[in-house]
C-alpha cells in the first residue's frame, strides 16, 4: 500500500493520531491503574507489601527495555503492524494478569504487559511530527504530554472504581475491548510508512542484549537493595558489577556502531540532551508520586480503593484543565520559561507534600495536588517539542525511543528510590520515637494507663489491658515513623526538580520546520 500523502495536519491524519492516542493512553494507564488497589492484589495474591512495589515497577522496567528498541521495530515492521502488533501483545498480557493465581505469576505477566505494549508509546511521539507541522505541532505535543502525563495520574481513579465495584481482577479485563479496537483502527487507518525485514540482518544484538542487561539489573538493584541490605548482600553486588560492565560495554558499542539499537549520539544536540534529563525527572516526579500518594492513603488512613482514587482524582482534574492554558500560553510565550514553570511547580507541589501527617485524606492533599496536577503538561509538552523537535527526521524515530526510556526509566528509578526511603527511614524514626518512650515519660505513662484502664474492662483483667495498650502504642508510634518517612520521600522528589529545573533556559528556540515527507520514515 502506498503511504499516506495527505497534508500534514488535515482531518485525514486526525482519526489514525486520535487511535493511536487512545493506544498510548491505555499502556501508560496501566502503568499505575493498580496503584490505588495494591492492597487488594496483594491480599488477593498473599503478597507481602515489599513485594507490592514489584506491580508497578516490572511494568515499567519491561518498558524501558523495549521503548529504546522501537525506532528499529518501526522501521522493520511499519509503524501500522508495529502498533498493531504492540496492542494486540498488550490485550492478550492483559488478560494474562487478570487469571494470575500468585505475586510471582503476576510480576511475570505484569513484565509481559509493559514489554508487547510499550512501542504503543514513542510511536505516537514520532508520528505526531508525522502527521502536523507548524504550529500544529505545539497542539500535538500538548495532546501528547497531557496523555503521558495524565495518564498515570488517572490510573489510580480508575482502578479504585474497577477494584471496588467489580474486583481487581477486572483491572486488566477491561483492556480487552480497547486494545482489539485499538490494533483493528490502526491497521485500517494508519498508513505511514513500509516494513523493511532486511533490517533483520544487520541489528545491533549485541547492543540489545547489553541494554537489557544492564537496565534489568540497574532496577533490580534499586528495587531489592534496601530489603537486603544493599551491598552486604551477595545478589546485589553481583547485579550492580553486571551493570555497570554491560551498561559501559552497551554505550560504547552505540556509540561504534554504524546502526545502533538506541542513538545515543543524539545526545550531542543540546535539546535533546536536556530534554533526555528533564523527562527522565518529571518520570521521576509523576510515577513516584502515584506511588507514594495511594500507598500512604492505604496503608495509613486505610482507604479502600475506591476512596484512594477519589482523593487523587484532582491532579486528573487539573493536568486536564492545565491543556488550553498551555496551548494558549505555548503561542505566544516562550516554552523554555513555560517548561520552568512547570518543574518548579512540581518542586513546590512536594514540598507541599512533605507536611503531610497520619490524618491526612483528600482535602489536606487538594492543593499540593493541584500544584502538581495543573502544570504537568507545562514540564513534559515543551520537552516533546524542543527536544525531539530540533533533531533531523531521520532521527527521530530512534532518538524518541530513547526519550521516552528516560522518563520511564526515571519512574522505574524513582519508584525504587522512594521504595528504599519508606524502607530505611521508617526503621530510622521508629527507633528514634521508641527511644523516647521510656518511663521516664510522663505523657506515656499517663496515656497507656488511661489505655490499659479502658481495655481491662473491655478484656476482663488489668495485664492483658496493659498488653493491649503497649500494642497500640508500638502500632501508633510505627503508623508516625511510617508518615515522616512518606515527607522524607517527597522532600527527594523536590530536590530532584530543584536541582534540574534551571537546565530548561538553556535549551535553544526551536524552529517549527515542515512535516517530513513520507520517504523519511
Amino acid at each position: 500500500m502506498t503511504p499516506n500523502t495527505h497534508r500534514p495536519g488535515s482531518v485525514s491524519h486526525l482519526l489514525p493520531f486520535a487511535v493511536m492516542c487512545v493506544g498510548m493512553f491505555v499502556a501508560l494507564l496501566d502503568i499505575q491503574i493498580v496503584a490505588s488497589s495494591l492492597a487488594d492484589i496483594g491480599g488477593g495474591l498473599s503478597a507481602a507489601q515489599d513485594q507490592i512495589s514489584w506491580l508497578q515497577t516490572a511494568y515499567l522496567i519491561a518498558e524501558i527495555i523495549m521503548i529504546p528498541l522501537s525506532g528499529w521495530l518501526t522501521r522493520l515492521l511499519s509503524t501500522r503492524w508495529l502498533f498493531a502488533a504492540s496492542a494486540l501483545g498488550f490485550t492478550l498480557a492483559s488478560m494474562l494478569c487478570g487469571l494470575a493465581w500468585n505475586i510471582d505469576s503476576m510480576i511475570l505477566f505484569r513484565a509481559l504487559q509493559g514489554m508487547l505494549g510499550a512501542s504503543m508509546i514513542p510511536t505516537v511521539f514520532t508520528s505526531s511530527f508525522h502527521f502536523f507541522e507548524g504550529h500544529r505541532r505545539v497542539y500535538a505535543a500538548a495532546v501528547v504530554g497531557t496523555i503521558a502525563s495524565m495518564a498515570p495520574t488517572l490510573g489510580p481513579v480508575v482502578g479504585g472504581w474497577i477494584t471496588d465495584t467489580l474486583n481487581w481482577h477486572w483491572l486488566f479485563y477491561v483492556n480487552v475491548i480497547p486494545g482489539l479496537l485499538v490494533a483493528l483502527g490502526v491497521v485500517l487507518l494508519v498508513d505511514i510508512d513500509e516494513p523493511d525485514l532486511s533490517l533483520l540482518s544487520d541489528a545491533d544484538y549485541p547492543g540489545i542484549i547489553l541494554m537489557a542487561l544492564a537496565l534489568g539489573t540497574l532496577e533490580y538493584v534499586l528495587e531489592e537493595g534496601a530489603r537486603w541490605n544493599w551491598f552486604s548482600d551477595q545478589t546485589i553486588r553481583t547485579c550492580t558489577a553486571i551493570s555497570v560492565i554491560s551498561g559501559t560495554l552497551f554505550v560504547i558499542r552505540s556509540l561504534t556502531y554504524e546502526q545502533p539499537v538506541v542513538d545515543l549520539r543524539a545526545l550531542g544536540n543540546r535539546n535533546f540532551l536536556i530534554g533526555c534529563i528533564l523527562s527522565f525527572v518529571t518520570g521521576i516526579g509523576i510515577f513516584s508520586t502515584i506511588y507514594l500518594t495511594p500507598l500512604f492513603l492505604g496503608y495509613v488512613r486505610g482507604f479502600s480503593a475506591w476512596q484512594t482514587g477519589l482523593a487523587v482524582f484532582p491532579a486528573g482534574v487539573a493536568a486536564v484543565m492545565g491543556v488550553p492554558v498551555y496551548v494558549t500560553l505555548g503561542r505566544r510565550m516562550d516554552l523554555r520559561w513555560l517548561m520552568m514553570l512547570g518543574l518548579a511547580s512540581f518542586a513546590l507541589a512536594m514540598w507541599c507534600y512533605s507536611f503531610i501527617t497520619h490524618d491526612w485524606g483528600g482535602d489536606q492533599l487538594l492543593v499540593p495536588q493541584i500544584l502538581r496536577g495543573f502544570p504537568q503538561v507545562f514540564a513534559v509538552a515543551p520537552s516533546v517539542t524542543l527536544g525531539l523537535g530540533s533533531l533531523p527526521p531521520a532521527r527521530l524515530k530512534y532518538a524518541s525511543g530513547l526519550f521516552n526510556m528516560m522518563r520511564n526509566l526515571g519512574g522505574a528509578v524513582g519508584i525504587a528510590i522512594c521504595g528504599a526511603v519508606l524502607n530505611d527511614r521508617t526503621n530510622l524514626h521508629f527507633l528514634n520515637i521508641a527511644s523516647t518512650l521510656t518511663p521516664a515519660n510522663p505523657a506515656m505513662d499517663h496515656m497507656l494507663a488511661r489505655l490499659g484502664a479502658r481495655l481491662a474492662d473491655t478484656l476482663g483483667s488489668a495485664s492483658q489491658g496493659h498488653l493491649a495498650a503497649l500494642e497500640q502504642l508500638r502500632d501508633i508510634a510505627y503508623r508516625e515513623a511510617s508518615t515522616m518517612a512518606y515527607a522524607d520521600a517527597f522532600r527527594t522528589i523536590m530536590m530532584a526538580f530543584l536541582v534540574t529545573a534551571p537546565l530548561a533556559i538553556l535549551m535553544r528556540k526551536v524552529a517549527a520546520p515542515k512535516a517530513p515527507s513520507s520517504g523519511a520514515h
